[in-house]
C-alpha cells in the first residue's frame, strides 16, 4: 500500500494522477518498480517497448516461466490502484517466496506493462501486445494530441521501434500469466467478499469517428441550411445508448467528444468522438458495432455531413484457462474463503496475453466499484488477502508442475 502511494507521486500533472506512455512520469514509476523488483531478488530488464520485466535469479533461462503482473500507465486524473496494484502484488509474492525459502520448479516473472489504457495514442494493451506478438506496426504512425508519433515516443522512452516484432515471447516460454486487479465494479462489495476469481473477460471494440459538416455564423445560417457536425454526433451518441440498452449484456460508451471550431457563436464544422463497445459474447458485440457504424452513415447522410470511422482496437472475448482458474479457485479456498466467480467487463492485459499463454485473474474488492477516478480505493486487509491468495496460487501451480514432472496426474 505504501508503494502504491509512492507510485501515485509519479504524475505528469500536479494535483492529479496522470501517467501515460512515453512520459517522464512513467519512466520514474518504472525505475521505482525496477528497484523493488531487484530488492525482491529478481533480475530486471526492459524490452523494446519499455515493459519492465523481473525474473527470479538462478532459474534456467530456457525454462518456461510463470508470469504475474499488470500495468503502470493510467488514464488522466486516475486512481492509484488500477494496474499498479497487480504489479506490486506480483513483487510482494516474489518477496514472500524468497523470504520463506520456497523454491518453485520454474522461473517466476513479474511484468509491469507500460501501456494498457492507451490514453495517449489510443493504443490499448500496447505493452502486452508487443509481448504477445500482436502489435500492429502501422500504429507507430499514430499521433498524440501534440502531434508526436508513437514511433518517436518509443524512441524517446528508450525503446526500439524496429525491434518490437522481435520482442514477442516464444511459444512455450510461459506456463501462464496471472493478474491481480481491482474489480473496477461493485459486485464483490455487493456480495460482501474481498476477492473474486475471474472466469472470463468481455470482448471490446474501440473506434474513432469524425463528422465533418460546414462551420457557419450562429446568427445568419437558417436551421434548414445547416450542416452541423455536432448535432450529427449527438444523434449518434443517443443511438449508442439505445442500442446498448436494447441488447442484454452490452455496454457502449462515447467518452470523448471534441468540437471545432469550438466557439459559442459558430456552427460546429467538425466533431470527433470515441466509441467503446463491450460484451461477453463476440457475436453480440460485433452485431452492435456493425449496427452503430451503419447508423453513423445514415445519420451523416440525412444531415448532409460526412462521417469517417477509424477502427482503433478489437479485442475478442477471453475465457480464462480452466486449469489455472482451478488453481486460483483452490487458492481462495485455501486462504479460508468461499470463492466467488465473475466475468470482467473491463479490458485487461490478460486478454492479450491469452494469445500466447494460459491466463487467470484475481479481483480485489474496491470501494463503491469506483475506478478511473481519484476516489478509487481498496482496503488494506483485502489487499493482504489478495496477495496471500496469489502466493498460494503460485505454490499450487508449482505443486502441480512437480507432480507432472514426477509422473503424477
Amino acid at each position: 500500500m505504501a508503494r502504491a502511494d509512492a507510485l501515485a507521486g509519479f504524475s505528469e500533472e500536479a494535483g492529479r494522477l496522470t501517467r501515460r506512455y512515453g512520459t517522464a512520469a512513467l519512466v520514474e514509476a518504472g525505475e521505482a518498480v525496477a528497484a523493488w523488483m531487484r530488492a525482491a531478488g529478481l533480475s530486471v530488464r526492459r524490452d523494446a517497448i519499455g515493459n519492465v520485466i523481473g525474473r527470479s535469479k538462478g532459474s534456467d533461462p530456457g525454462a518456461p516461466a510463470l508470469m504475474l503482473g499488470s500495468h503502470l500507465d493510467t488514464v488522466p486524473d486516475a486512481g492509484r490502484y488500477d494496474g499498479a496494484l497487480g504489479v506490486l502484488a506480483g513483487i510482494a509474492v516474489a518477496e514472500r517466496l524468497r523470504a520463506g525459502g520456497v523454491a518453485v520448479p520454474f522461473a517466476l516473472e513479474v511484468v509491469a506493462f507500460v501501456d494498457e489504457e492507451g490514453a495517449r495514442f489510443g493504443t490499448a494493451f500496447l505493452g502486452s501486445s508487443v509481448l504477445a506478438g500482436s502489435f500492429d506496426p502501422a500504429a507507430l504512425g499514430r499521433l498524440d494530441g501534440d502531434g508526436v508519433s508513437l514511433e518517436k515516443a518509443v524512441e524517446g522512452f528508450g525503446g526500439e521501434p524496429g525491434a518490437l516484432g522481435d520482442a514477442r515471447r516464444a511459444p512455450g516460454s510461459l506456463l501462464g500469466y496471472a493478474e491481480l486487479h481491482i474489480e473496477q465494479g461493485p459486485v464483490l462489495e455487493a456480495h460482501g467478499v474481498p476477492i473474486g476469481v475471474v472466469t472470463g473477460i468481455a470482448g471490446q471494440t474501440r473506434a474513432a469517428l469524425r463528422f465533418t459538416g460546414a462551420p457557419g455564423h450562429a446568427g445568419t445560417v437558417p436551421m434548414e441550411l445547416r450542416r452541423d457536425a455536432l448535432v450529427a454526433a449527438a444523434e449518434l451518441v443517443v443511438e449508442v445508448e439505445a442500442v446498448a440498452r436494447d441488447t442484454p449484456g452490452l455496454v457502449a460508451t462515447v467518452g470523448d467528444v471534441t468540437v471545432l471550431p469550438g466557439a459559442p457563436n459558430v456552427i460546429a464544422g467538425q466533431a470527433d468522438l470515441t466509441l467503446d463497445v463491450r460484451h461477453p459474447e463476440d457475436r453480440d458485440r460485433e452485431w452492435a458495432v456493425t449496427r452503430l457504424r451503419e447508423r453513423a452513415g445514415e445519420i451523416a447522410s440525412a444531415r448532409g455531413v460526412e462521417c469517417e470511422w477509424e477502427p482503433l482496437h478489437d479485442q475478442p472475448a477471453v475465457r480464462c484457462d480452466p486449469g489455472l482458474t482451478g488453481r486460483m479457485w483452490q487458492a481462495v479456498e485455501d486462504v479460508g474463503l468461499e470463492p466467488h466467480a465473475l466475468v470482467s467487463g473491463a479490458g485487461h492485459d490478460a486478454a492479450t496475453m491469452a494469445a500466447i499463454a494460459p491466463v487467470a485473474m484475481l479481483f480485489v474488492r474496491c470501494a463503491g466499484g469506483v475506478s478511473h477516478h481519484p476516489d478509487e480505493s481498496v482496503d488494506e486487509a483485502d489487499v493482504a488477502i489478495g496477495v496471500h491468495a496469489l502466493t498460494r496460487f503460485v505454490e499450487l501451480v508449482a505443486e502441480r508442475r512437480s507432480s507432472h514432472s514426477e509422473g503424477g496426474s
